[in-house]
């Protein structure tokens, strides 16, 4: 039976896998098994960049993390697994999907988006919506169609006006 230090070293293990899950929008299992360690490094700095970090944890420590929050993903916990943890949704989603467009070896599994499991169709829509400059940059660009189109009825019936005098 395993020492009263290990089983509370597990606990906390445990408790902190919980948490992580937790306190970020968007956790993400996938494997990485045949990285290097420093594409495993590389994959780190980017998650950096958008406030997101990468942790291995043994997997049945993160089963039971899991059920401890209601959450069943017993299916995708076998074989070496990673858990990408990131505050904001997209920008990290988008950080790993295109880490692992670089590498074959990183296959992401499945998900927890906002408390919800979500499969690998859902992180792949995630990955597809433009950042938040590239939305805003549209929308400024709908608005300014519209602007310009007023303006131009605006010269048009300025230019009507003046002939009619």
């Amino acid at each position: 039976m395993a020492s009263a230090k290990i089983l509370k070293q597990k606990e906390k293990t445990i408790n902190e896998i919980a948490d992580n899950i937790k306190n970020n929008e968007a956790v993400v299992l996938f494997t990485y098994q045949g990285l290097t360690v420093s594409d495993f490094n590389e994959l780190r700095n980017e998650l950096k960049k958008v406030n997101g970090n990468v942790k291995v944890y043994k997997n049945t420590l993160t089963k039971r993390a899991l059920n401890s929050l209601n959450i069943n993903m017993d299916e995708f916990l076998d074989g070496p697994n990673a858990i990408m943890f990131g505050e904001n949704i997209i920008e990290c989603i988008k950080a790993l999907t295109n880490f692992a467009k670089d590498k074959d070896v990183v296959n992401i599994r499945a998900g927890i988006i906002s408390g919800e499991l979500v499969d690998i169709n859902t992180i792949s829509e995630y990955a597809s919506i433009p950042s938040l400059e590239g939305l805003l940059s549209m929308f400024a660009g709908g608005l300014m169609e519209h602007v310009r189109n007023f303006a131009i009825g605006l010269d048009l019936y300025a230019k009507k006006l003046e002939e009619e005098k």
